[in-house]
């Protein structure tokens, strides 16, 4: 019985060949975004899942009240890992102070590659469960160790044995290679970890590290943890909250200090806090995505109810002999329910050839690597069960309602589908292009907000901007070498060195005072350590007073701020007034000599922080060069590569333009908008199958109705709007139903953004007007074929 049914429903098929295609294309497209989708949320969902104790690892944080606001950050002070293993030790398995990851650059011999890596405590690697291939996992017990990636020992040492091999770290610490770890997966928070080196011989790298040592208020490092396992995180929690307070100075108390433990398991999908409080993460993409991804799959269901149910005419006699001579009504429920499984079954297998064809776009757009699980039963058992839902889902309506027909009823000629029998149809197309317009709306405000930010002015000419980060000794002292061989040959127009990358800041300070300030008010300034002619190279641009300058001696002790550490100082007049800082223990006085204006350094989403720029010429770590424009980029870089070869041979010559960091900054915006956009696209076209399968059937039921009305003189005009109105006003209604929907919800997304665009009325009036030509355009090529068709051929009898 089960074999007549799918033969009967292949026969069916390629019967009728046009709304067969429909079906299958359409269910094919809606089946390979939730695929898609799917693939991507279990790939977000198993981040940092590699790491063996994933569950009981977590970094410790802190929050801090500054001016009545709560801040949370992974940054801590030195002594705090110390401090818990000695009174909470009982509650950890490991804990491992660490450095920041970075590039660093790694030497063998003559060979000087760049390498991103981190200093942590021995513990590190038992806490990161690392795969060695080599060498064991206490490798970093030997103070003078390093642990390396598989690729980067590869590209060091080939396919030989690397234990016991010498190194140096930014070409002033010796090393031994003590072990080898399998290079992390792509969805891990530690992917770009290709070298480790220990927490001891950090300690030694630098004078400020010893003298951090003993600071509780020098947040300037990292801590990770692995808990034991007869407790929690939160039982853990309550006893460490105050372990940084307790050791605080009691001038630093008023900053109410609470430590706590944020989960591995959190990094990733919940890693926004506001006011101390988590607040969400990538977990709001994956819940909006895995919506989109039922939502398309919903429409192309959709589709294949309606062109069903309405289709039920030309079955209606099949169905009155079938019961007429004894089938029952749930044999026909299982022969239509057989022929939706078939079609299903169909569309998978072009549903998984969609998505081998699109995963690497995907992948690429998504910042994922991830393939297809082939040899996975996990994945065949729910694709199959997955097909088997989206069959019985997409073909229940039309079984129950085609074998619902009366037998004698069709069978005299009597039967009559009812006025309220194609209610259900137009109910669906609404929610088609609810979802559509919805869609259609949330790209086009995802997009404005993206170019709204990106339009913000910055403060400074990122055009012709690089950056070269200075990471070893033998880039001090070189600067005067570099900067009039540059000049000399052209390459250059300025340059400057600075503590931070123009994109970003890496130093936050306190302590500072000045005439007038509130006593209560709690100093947080963005502190950059420039040379003379950093003004000159970035472009910033001077609003009140001057630049540095070498004319000015005693520019040693001035100062310049921004435009948002006026307001934050409350400060009239500023130029000439001093500013004193207490910075280890000594108050030192500045003069204020300019005012710069606000520059984006940090988040472009965010109000720019009050900052102040000090000259220095040790304090520095970065290398910025404007680019000569009247030379092209590749003969500037050609001739900067060769300077900094030949006066820094020790270092590889690796660069970075300001204007491709800065866009970094908007990555997972892009991201989700692209994302947002291509499902839009295919929600769009699986609409517009089903409208284009829908006005087919209406034009071919409406034949011989249409033949009459040209008959009497209606001309191709009038027959367009007439199969045209219905449609129009289905969409029109969709568009009232989407617009309040998607307001509401994109509110909200904007809501987490202080520097975000306004949602205009036009986007609305756009949405609608493009999802009614869409409608009309796909609509027409069946309205006009039906409009333009002999009138004879259409009154002929059967």
């Amino acid at each position: 019985m089960i074999k007549n049914y799918f033969k009967i429903a292949w026969r069916n098929l390629l019967k009728n060949k046009k709304s067969s295609f429909i079906n299958i294309s359409g269910l094919a497209i809606g089946m390979a975004v939730a695929m898609l989708i799917g693939l991507w949320i279990w790939d977000e969902l198993s981040y940092d899942k590699y790491h063996k104790n994933y569950d009981r690892v977590a970094q410790v944080y802190q929050r801090q009240t500054w001016n009545g606001q709560v801040y949370t950050q992974q940054a801590l002070p030195f002594p705090m890992g110390e401090e818990l293993r000695r009174s909470y030790g009982s509650d950890f398995k490991y804990i491992a102070m660490a450095s920041w990851e970075g590039d660093h650059i790694l030497t063998v011999g003559d060979k000087h590659i760049n390498k991103n890596g981190f200093y942590i405590d021995k513990q590190g690697p038992s806490i990161l469960s690392l795969k060695m291939l080599h060498g064991a996992v206490n490798g970093l017990d030997n103070p003078n160790s390093i642990m390396l990636s598989e690729s980067t020992a590869k590209a060091f040492f080939g396919d030989a044995n690397p234990i016991n091999q010498l190194m140096k770290i930014d070409s002033k610490l010796d090393v031994k290679v003590t072990g080898v770890y399998e290079d992390l997966p792509y969805n891990t928070t530690f992917k770009n970890l290709k070298f480790i080196a220990p927490w001891e011989l950090y300690k030694t790298a630098e004078p400020w590290l010893e003298r951090a040592a003993t600071q509780w208020n020098n947040n300037s490092f990292q801590c990770f943890a692995q808990i034991n396992e007869n407790t929690d995180f939160a039982t853990v929690d309550k006893k460490i909250i105050n372990s940084k307070l307790d050791k605080q100075a009691e001038e630093d108390k008023k900053f109410k200090a609470q430590i706590f433990l944020n989960p591995m398991k959190d990094w990733h999908l919940r890693s926004s806090f506001k006011e101390g409080i988590r607040t969400g993460g990538a977990i709001d993409y994956v819940w909006m995505f895995a919506i989109i991804g039922v939502f398309v799959l919903l429409l192309a269901c959709i589709n294949f109810m309606n062109l069903s149910t309405a289709r039920s005419e030309r079955r209606a006699k099949e169905v009155g002999i079938r019961k007429t001579v004894g089938s029952l009504r749930g044999q026909l429920i299982w022969q239509f329910l057989c022929e939706s499984i078939l079609v299903a079954f169909i569309a998978f297998v072009f549903a998984i050839v969609l998505t081998q064809l699109i995963l690497p776009w995907f992948n690429q757009v998504a910042d994922k690597k991830m393939t297809i699980l082939w040899g996975s039963l996990w994945f065949w058992a729910a694709g199959i069960g997955f097909t088997l839902f989206t069959g019985l889902i997409a073909g229940s309506y039309p079984a129950l309602y085609l074998s619902s027909f009366k037998p004698i009823k069709v069978l005299k000629g009597t039967f009559k589908v009812g006025r309220l029998a194609s209610l259900p149809r137009k109910v669906l197309v609404v929610t088609q292009f609810t979802v559509s317009v919805a869609l259609i709306i949330g790209t086009i405000i995802v997009y404005q907000q993206i170019q709204h930010t990106k339009n913000r002015p910055v403060g400074y000419d990122r055009n012709g901007l690089v950056m070269i980060m200075m990471q070893s000794p033998d880039f001090y002292g070189k600067f005067d070498v570099l900067r009039t061989e540059l000049k000399k040959q052209g390459a250059i127009e300025e340059m400057a060195e600075s503590s931070s990358p123009i994109t970003s800041v890496w130093s936050n300070s306190g302590g500072f005072d000045w005439d007038g300030k509130d006593p209560n008010l709690d100093t947080d300034f963005a502190t950059f350590w420039v040379t003379h002619e950093y003004g000159k190279t970035v472009g910033f641009e001077i609003k009140e007073g001057r630049d540095f300058s070498r004319d000015f001696g005693s520019d040693t002790a001035a100062i310049l701020i921004n435009e948002a550490a006026v307001k934050f100082m409350n400060m009239k007049d500023p130029i000439g007034k001093q500013v004193r800082w207490d910075s280890r223990g000594n108050q030192y006085p500045y003069t204020i000599v300019g005012v710069v204006k606000d520059m984006v350094m940090n988040s472009p989403y965010n109000p720019v922080k009050q900052a102040v720029y000090l000259l220095d010429y040790e304090n520095v770590n970065f290398i910025n060069l404007k680019l000569n424009p009247k030379k092209s980029t590749s003969e500037s870089l050609a001739i900067i590569e060769k300077v900094f070869r030949s006066t820094i041979p020790t270092a590889p010559f690796d660069y970075k333009f300001a204007d491709t960091e800065y866009a970094t900054k908007f990555t997972q915006e892009v991201r989700v908008g692209k994302l947002a956009g291509f499902f839009t696209i295919l929600a769009i076209i699986i609409s517009c199958l089903g409208l284009f399968g829908l006005a087919s059937f209406v034009a071919e039921q409406r034949t011989k109705e249409i033949g009459v009305r040209k008959i009497v003189g209606a001309s191709v005009f009038n027959l367009w709007k007439l199969l045209s109105k219905d449609f129009v006003i289905l969409v029109g209604i969709a568009c009232l139903i989407a617009m309040p929907i998607a307001y509401y919800y994109l509110h909200g997304w904007l809501e987490k953004y202080q520097y975000r665009v306004n949602i205009s009325w036009w986007v609305f009036v756009a949405a609608v007007a493009g999802a009614i030509i869409i409608t009309l355009l796909t609509v027409s090529f069946q309205a006009i074929k039906a409009a333009t068709t002999n009138p004879v051929k259409s009154l002929r009898t059967e």
